[in-house]
């Protein structure tokens, strides 16, 4: 493969986010809220985080088909936002998960004397 041929698709490729904050206060919001993450699913994306789900797509035109499709998607409440990185954006991307805090020792039920 040349490196004229690696620039080119490097910058070619992107990936697509899919950010939503949905309401879930009733049953129909929920069923809402619901249904969009499963068309998202249907659709090809997969969850990165609660809220957030990436999308490969081969070309910008690629991209802008699935894009065109999560509008069409939208649920009549909430808030989604879509942004477009490259591929080589996408490479830089750093995931931290944090460790959760182990509780402390129980106090003891009495004075300990050494």
């Amino acid at each position: 493969m040349s490196a004229e041929y690696q620039a080119v698709s490097r910058y070619a490729a992107m990936w697509i986010y899919v950010m939503f904050d949905l309401p879930t206060n009733t049953k129909a919001q929920r069923k809402a809220a619901a249904g969009f993450r499963h068309d998202l699913i249907k659709d090809g994306f997969q969850m990165m985080q609660f809220s957030v789900y990436i999308r490969h797509c081969a070309t910008g035109e690629n991209a802008l088909v699935h894009i065109n499709r999560v509008e069409a998607m939208v649920p009549a409440e909430g808030i989604v936002t879509v942004l477009k990185v490259t591929d080589r954006q996408f490479s830089d991307t750093r995931t931290f998960v944090g460790r959760r805090a182990t509780p402390p020792p129980p106090a003891p039920l009495q004075l300990e004397l050494f």
